[in-house]
């Protein structure tokens, strides 16, 4: 089955997707994103995708392409006219095409890109594994809460990872770590305690972060908001991720120093557990 992509408007084969050379998000990465998971062929946390997509707009003063009940209606016709059902809908809005200038265009309409990924995202063989991850510093730009496309350092990290033989990076700034190359990071203490990174311009506000969190709270497990060492993730009980995309993946390993017995955590296994239950049930 050709996959049909969302650009502006039409819904075409991939291999006729076209978007202008003097697209601002080509040329100056100006342009935002959100990805969103489909189980069972509904849409995941949507609304708080939304949400973020109206403040990474409003950060860099662009326009939303449409209203969200014409998103919303564009996610559903992706999800139907590439019989997905497992997976996510990545979406992409820049300011535009104009001429190639390091001003904002006065008037550009926007870009709106859509395509589909189908992706066992349930039943992952990571969740199952772990992740072993390994340490490098954060040169990312100093606006990391805003969810745009410049995401050169993040591949770059994820590149050197894989280079040491592991499976992703932990970004690391005056040594504390902010965040993964695509997830949120945590790490829980000896004494059960969930840490993970407090919101601002360091890391990205993620939308399932939020909703492990939540989840964590109401299965009264003990959460603190603050920034962590290195030092204390090597010494961490367990340690996980959160994202759209690996819902809540445990790591099993920093820097090649394993974590407790080197196998999935429970605090992980429950809130990935819990997470997916509540995804299912929400969803739309």
């Amino acid at each position: 089955m050709e996959r049909i992509v969302y650009v502006n408007g039409e819904y075409v084969p991939e291999q006729e997707a076209k978007v202008s050379v003097f697209d601002r998000g080509f040329l100056f990465a100006d342009g935002v994103y959100e990805v969103t998971a489909v189980l069972n062929g509904k849409l995941v946390d949507f609304d708080g995708h939304m949400r973020r997509l109206h403040r990474s707009l409003s950060e860099l003063q662009m326009a939303m392409p449409c209203d969200e009940g014409e998103l919303l209606a564009i996610h559903r016709a992706m999800i139907e006219k590439n019989a997905l059902v497992e997976g996510m809908i990545y979406m992409q809005i820049t300011r535009g095409a104009a001429d190639r200038d390091f001003t904002f265009p006065a008037s550009a309409t926007p870009t709106l890109v859509m395509f589909t990924q189908t992706r066992s995202i349930i039943d992952s063989a990571q969740a199952k594994t772990g992740v072993r991850v390994v340490t490098v510093e954060d040169l990312r730009w100093g606006r990391r809460d805003i969810k745009t496309v410049q995401l050169l350092y993040p591949s770059m990290a994820k590149m050197i990872a894989q280079g040491k033989g592991a499976d992703d990076a932990w970004l690391v700034q005056d040594g504390m770590v902010t965040e993964g190359t695509s997830n949120n990071t945590y790490i829980v203490t000896a004494d059960g305690t969930i840490v993970t990174r407090d919101l601002s311009h360091d890391i990205l506000p993620g939308i399932t972060r939020a909703a492990v969190l939540r989840c964590a709270r109401e299965l009264q497990m003990k959460v603190e908001e603050r920034a962590f060492s290195v030092e204390e993730a090597l010494a961490a009980r367990e340690a996980f991720s959160s994202s759209a995309t690996g819902f809540v993946s445990p790591v099993v390993e920093i820097d090649g120093k394993a974590l407790g017995d080197g196998q999935p955590g429970p605090v992980a296994r429950r809130l990935r557990q819990v997470y997916i239950e509540e995804s299912l049930k929400a969803a739309i």
